[in-house]
C-alpha cells in the first residue's frame, strides 16, 4: 500500500473580469490531491465554465538550479461547463490525447532557456512544486504576460510520509540509505545509476515510499576527476550493509541498476562469491564490459572504442554504436548463463545512447543456451528512449553530458508519449516484480506487508 499524504485540495482563485466569461463568472479549478507521490495520478478538474468554452491548462515548474519547465494543453468544456483531465481530451499542446499526467510527463523548459536541461530532483526531502493554472483560449506561447482564470499548486514528493533519511559512510561505502515507515523487517534494494556518476537518490526514496529498504549508491564522481578506483569488493560491502541492517530481512536483497549500473547489477549477479541477490532489475544497460575488475580499466575500455560514436543533424552525440557489433569473446561479457537468480531487464527501443535492445537479446541467447533464461524477463518498449525514468517524469531526448572533460549534449533518445508510456508501465512492472520476489521470498521471518 502507497502511504497517503492527505486529501487536501487546492482551489485556484476566480476571475471575476473576463473579456469572454463577462463579469460574473468564477471559474473553479482543483487538483487532487495537492499533495502525494511523484507516481501518483491526480485528477485536474474545472467548473463554472460556459458549455463549449475553449480554455489552456498550463502547468510551471522551477527547477532546483532556477530553469523553468512548462507543459499545457488544449480544451474545451462539455455541456455541464466541466473539464476534466481523466475524461476530456487535449486537442493540442505539448500533448494530445485523454492524459490526466500530460502536464507532467510533456513539461519542457521554457522558451529561451539554456540549451541541454535536464530536469532530475536533488534535494528529495522537498517537494516538486507544480503550479496548474487555466487562461482564456488556446494559447501556446506568452504565459507570463496573461492572466490565469484560475490558479491551484500540487506538491509531487519522492519520499512518501515517515520516510527517513540517512547518510551512509561506513566501511569506506558511500551512499544514502531510505527507511520505510514502520517496525520491519522489509525488503532490501541496492540501487545504482549510470556513468554520469554521482549520488542520485530520487529513485531509492520513491522505493522506500513503496516499502522497500533502499541504499542510493555513489561509486563514480559526478566528473570525469576519476582517479580513485573502485574495486568489485566495494559493491558486495554496499549490498551487505544493506543486507546486514537490522530493519531489512537478509535473504530479501535486490540490486536494480540504470544504465552502467546494468553492468554492476549483472556482474554481482553472476560472479560474487559474496553476496547473492534475490533479484534483479536492469534498466538500459548492457552486459558487455563485465565488472570484475577495477572500475577504471572498465571505462578505458570503453574508450578505446569512442571513434565510434557519431552525430545527428543537431550534433547531438550518438554513443549507442561503442559496443557494435556486441564482442563474441565470453570475456568481454557478463556470463549471465551463471545467473541464479529472477532477472528483469527493460530497454527502449529508441535507445541511441547504448546497444540495449541488441544486449537485450544476445543475454536472452546465452541464458537459453546455459538453461536459465526461465529466469529472464525482457521488457521492450517501442519509442521509448535511454533515461526511463520513474513515472510521470518528464521526456528528456537529449542534454548536456560531460564526456572526456568536455561538455556535449548527449542523444538519449525516444519520442515523448511512447516514452512517458513506457516509464508508466515498467515502473508499475518494477515494483510488481521486487513485491513477488522480495515479499514472497522464503525468508523464515515474516515480511512486513506492504
Amino acid at each position: 500500500m502507497v502511504p497517503h499524504f492527505g486529501e487536501a485540495k487546492s482551489h485556484g482563485g476566480a476571475l471575476l473580469a473576463s473579456p469572454m466569461l463577462g463579469t460574473c463568472a468564477c471559474p473553479l479549478l482543483e487538483v487532487r490531491p495537492s499533495r502525494g507521490l511523484v507516481d501518483e495520478k491526480f485528477q485536474i478538474a474545472v467548473e463554472n465554465l460556459p458549455p463549449a468554452h475553449k480554455v489552456t491548462l498550463h502547468s510551471l515548474h522551477q527547477s532546483e538550479d532556477g530553469d523553468f519547465w512548462e507543459a499545457f494543453g488544449f480544451y474545451v468544456s462539455d455541456a455541464d461547463g466541466r473539464v476534466t483531465a481523466d475524461r476530456h481530451e487535449s486537442l493540442g499542446g505539448t500533448y494530445e490525447g485523454v492524459e490526466p499526467m500530460g502536464l507532467l510527463w510533456s513539461l519542457r523548459p521554457v522558451p529561451g532557456s539554456r540549451t541541454g536541461l535536464r530536469l532530475r530532483k536533488k534535494h528529495v526531502a522537498s517537494p516538486m512544486v507544480v503550479c496548474i493554472s487555466m487562461y482564456e483560449g488556446h494559447v501556446s506561447q506568452r504565459f507570463g504576460e496573461l492572466v490565469a482564470l484560475a490558479c491551484a499548486v500540487t506538491e509531487r514528493w519522492y519520499m512518501g510520509p515517515g520516510v527517513r533519511r540517512v547518510d551512509v559512510r561506513e566501511g569506506g561505502v558511500t551512499g544514502t540509505l531510505f527507511l520505510p515507515q514502520g517496525p520491519g523487517p522489509f525488503a532490501g534494494v541496492l540501487d545504482m545509476w549510470g556513468g554520469g556518476g554521482g549520488l542520485v537518490e530520487y529513485r531509492a526514496a520513491l522505493l522506500a515510499s513503496h516499502g522497500f529498504v533502499t541504499m542510493a549508491l555513489e561509486y563514480l564522481p559526478a566528473d570525469e576527476s576519476r582517479t580513485a578506483d573502485i574495486e568489485f569488493g566495494y559493491f558486495d560491502a554496499a549490498f551487505k550493509l544493506v543486507q546486514e541492517h537490522p530493519l531489512v530481512a537478509r535473504n530479501s536483497v535486490a540490486v536494480l541498476g540504470l544504465s552502467f549500473g546494468t553492468s554492476v547489477a549483472l556482474s554481482m549477479a553472476a560472479f560474487s562469491t559474496v553476496v547473492k541477490p534475490r533479484c534483479c532489475v536492469c534498466i538500459s544497460g548492457s552486459h558487455v564490459h563485465p565488472i570484475n575488475k577495477p572500475i577504471l580499466s572498465v571505462f578505458e575500455e570503453i574508450k578505446e572504442n569512442f571513434q565510434k560514436t557519431r552525430f545527428d543533424e543537431n550534433n547531438y552525440l550518438i554513443w549507442r554504436d561503442v559496443i557494435l557489433p556486441l564482442p563474441s569473446e565470453p570475456s568481454m561479457k557478463v556470463d549471465v548463463g551463471r545467473i541464479r537468480c529472477p532477472l528483469l531487464v527493460i530497454v527502449g527501443q529508441d535507445d541511441q545512447n547504448w546497444a540495449t535492445v541488441e544486449s537485450a537479446e544476445d543475454m536472452q541467447k546465452m541464458m537459453e543456451e546455459a538453461g536459465n533464461s526461465h529466469l529472464l524477463t525482457i521488457l521492450s518498449y517501442p519509442g521509448a528512449g535511454h533515461l526511463i525514468e520513474p513515472p510521470y517524469s518528464p521526456h528528456i531526448r537529449a542534454s548536456n553530458f560531460v564526456l572526456r572533460g568536455d561538455k556535449v549534449i548527449m542523444l538519449w533518445g525516444g519520442q515523448t508519449k511512447p516514452h512517458a508510456d513506457a516509464q508508466e508501465d515498467s515502473w508499475k512492472k518494477i515494483l510488481e516484480f521486487l513485491q513477488l520476489h522480495l515479499y514472497h521470498s522464503q525468508d523464515p521471518a515474516p515480511l512486513a506487508r506492504l
